[in-house]
């Protein structure tokens, strides 16, 4: 599948941690080869937005939409515990 970013993600992206955008990356490459990747544990978050949430490690997620053949990478941020 094919991933874009939005403008919000990118300025999320460039404000992280360089650690954290390199995860990121790596969670991107694994989400472009399979959604259920393992460490992904990607899931719905809001149904009626058709938004999916997924792990960048215990304390990141980022947040994509599916349309079509393409995700399209929303947000990414510290998750609230």
């Amino acid at each position: 599948m094919k991933v874009y970013t939005t403008a919000r993600f990118d300025k999320s992206y460039a404000k992280a941690p360089v650690r954290i955008q390199r995860l990121i990356d790596k969670q991107i490459r694994f989400l472009a080869d399979n959604l259920h990747h393992p460490s992904l544990h990607a899931k719905k978050y809001d149904a009626s937005g058709d938004i999916w949430q997924a792990r960048v490690d215990g304390s990141w997620r980022f947040y994509f939409q599916i349309v079509d053949d393409a995700y399209y990478l929303i947000n990414v941020m510290a998750h609230p515990k």
